[in-house]
C-alpha cells in the first residue's frame, strides 16, 4: 500500500491521505474546490469548483501514476441537486470514458463548498 502525496492538490485537511495506491488500484479521498497554491475555495459558482475539483483529481491521480481515463467509479456529493445539471456538463468534460457514477445531495460540505468527488481508478 503507497499513500500518495502532491503539492499539486490541496493536502489533506484532517488526518488522511490524498490517494492510497493498492493492488492495482488508486483510491482518493474526497476533493473540494481548494486552489492548491493558497488552500483557499476558489471564488465563482458549481462550474469553478467542479473544474477546480476535477483538476485536483488530475494531480492526484498522475502523482499516483494514473488519470482520469483510468477511473472506473466515482462518487459525487452536491449540496445543492439544482447544481445538477451544471455540475454534469463540466464534470463530463473530464470523465470521457463515463466511469460509473453515484451522485448524492449533502447537507453540507467542508468549508462550504457546492461540490466533493472521490475517485476510484486503475493504477
Amino acid at each position: 500500500m503507497v499513500r500518495i502525496q502532491t503539492e499539486h492538490a490541496p493536502a489533506a485537511i484532517g488526518p488522511y491521505s490524498q490517494a492510497i495506491k493498492t493492488n492495482g488500484f488508486v483510491f482518493t479521498s474526497g476533493q473540494i474546490a481548494l486552489d492548491p497554491a493558497t488552500g483557499e475555495v476558489v471564488p465563482g459558482g458549481i462550474r469553478e469548483q467542479t473544474a477546480r475539483i476535477c483538476e485536483n483529481l488530475k494531480a492526484v491521480l498522475a502523482a499516483a501514476g494514473s488519470a482520469m481515463e483510468k477511473v472506473v467509479k466515482t462518487t459525487c456529493f452536491l449540496t445543492d441537486m439544482n447544481d445538477f445539471a451544471a455540475f454534469n456538463d463540466v464534470y463530463g468534460r473530464y470523465f470521457s470514458e463515463r466511469p460509473a457514477r453515484s451522485c448524492v445531495a449533502v447537507k453540507a460540505l467542508p468549508k462550504g463548498v457546492l461540490a466533493e468527488v472521490e475517485v476510484i481508478a486503475l493504477a
